[in-house]
């Protein structure tokens, strides 16, 4: 046990270290999935656990992954931008590149343990979600000064760890706490400092990094029969998160920026020896978080951003549909590969704000495979490539900006490698 507790230790460590370098969003702004094993089937793995990261997906998962030790990290490169058309004024309409920063890498680190034959520990560190653009110009109509690059960067990092218990061989519950830690910070939006009713000076824009912690709760559940099929599901509280004091005049609620419950449910089937087929549905409740889910208008001009009514981002819940595959090519090699959609949550009147947030991208293919170099260590990798999509504002500039319309880009390649060790 006191070995268990010295490489619990390591892995928040080090996940603390590492994650000052992490943004990603793929369904909304949440990861597609957690574990390298996941990523290469689509994220799915809720019925089907693979490594020590199951308790970012399920926690039950632990009471049947044994002894392992994972850890990875992926390489995350968005290209994303966005394009203004029909402005009066002088200077605004033209395109606007969001990529003068590219790369991200993106941590995990998990760790499992079964203490008898019932009950089973474990820890999965992972960068969660977030987001990133960093304009490589002022944007009119965020920065009157015209000085400051327009840009945020979230970065989000969950620390699960969780408690599994085996009812009999066939099915599982698991708990755990999800420990949430937030970085963000925001540059170029002037306009937004102190204009009209907008905010209060200095509590919107260029204010360096602010950091943000919470709490709440994951359960799940997994059941298993005979024949091959394996049922799962698991919840994600709302996690409640500390406010960004230094960004209280931007975000709704006094700075509050809470990560959103979600829902996942899956089946994961064994047609033969060689092969799995997993099919997850997940939502996200986006439209629970008012910093989130509250409309540009007609909020901007009746209330200061800041205030709980104060706007936000607009966006709506997210439903993701996850179908992966694996197969055994052979007791040293297994190949994966997937698709993923999950419904973009930026309605057209909202493209304004979401210059900064243009998580728009819908559908995701994904590769993976894993290389046996021992019956105790593997090395598993992960394409995933999310297709260009935009999504064309329609009324989506206030009067009080002018008028015109924005339209966003997106799309994402990212590279994943990991390690896995039984002990």
């Amino acid at each position: 046990m006191r070995t268990i507790g010295i490489r619990i230790v390591a892995l928040a460590v080090a996940a603390a270290v590492l994650l000052p370098a992490a943004a990603c969003a793929t369904n909304g702004y949440f990861a597609h999935g957690v574990g390298i094993k996941a990523k290469g089937m689509a994220g799915a793995g809720v019925a089907y656990p693979q490594d020590a990261l199951t308790g970012g997906s399920n926690p039950a998962g632990f009471a049947f992954i044994g002894d392992r030790f994972d850890v990875g990290v992926d390489w995350f490169r968005p290209d994303r931008g966005s394009e203004i058309s029909g402005h009066p004024g002088p200077g605004v309409d033209g395109s606007y590149d969001a990529n003068d920063e590219q790369s991200f890498f993106v941590p995990e680190l998990g760790v499992s343990k079964a203490l008898n034959d019932q009950w089973s520990i474990g820890l999965s560190v992972f960068g969660n979600g977030g987001m990133n653009t960093s304009y490589t110009e002022p944007i009119p109509l965020f920065d009157g000064t015209m000085t400051t690059n327009a840009g945020v960067d979230l970065s989000q990092l969950f620390i699960v760890p969780a408690v599994a218990f085996k009812l009999n061989e066939m099915s599982a519950f698991g708990i755990g706490v999800n420990v949430g830690w937030q970085r963000f910070k925001a540059t170029g939006l002037s306009n937004f400092d102190a204009v009209g009713p907008s905010a209060d000076p200095g509590s919107v824009t260029d204010n360096g990094y602010d950091t943000s912690t919470g709490f709440g709760v994951r359960v799940g559940w997994i059941g298993r029969t005979e024949s091959g099929v394996a049922l799962g599901a698991s919840f994600q509280s709302r996690t409640a998160m500390s406010e960004f004091d230094e960004y209280s005049g931007l975000f709704a609620e006094q700075g509050d920026f809470d990560i959103p419950g979600s829902f996942s449910a899956g089946v994961a089937l064994t047609p033969n020896e060689r092969t799995v087929i997993a099919v997850d549905m997940a939502h996200t409740w986006y439209g629970d978080v008012k910093s989130i889910a509250n409309p540009l208008l007609p909020n901007l001009g009746m209330s200061k951003l800041g205030n709980d009514d104060g706007a936000g981002f607009g966006w709506h819940d997210v439903t993701t549909l996850k179908i992966g595959a694996a197969y055994d090519v052979s007791d040293a090699l297994t190949l994966r590969g997937g698709y993923n959609y999950g419904g973009q949550p930026i309605p057209t009147s909202e493209t304004l704000f979401n210059m900064l947030a243009p998580g728009v991208v819908e559908h995701h293919a994904t590769l993976g495979g894993t290389w046996r170099m021992s019956d105790t260590m593997e090395l598993s990798f992960a394409y995933v490539h999310a297709f260009e999509n935009t999504v064309e504002g329609e009324d989506s500039i206030p009067v009080g900006f002018g008028w015109g319309e924005v339209d966003l880009t997106m799309s994402q390649d990212s590279f994943a490698v990991a390690f896995g060790m039984a002990y």
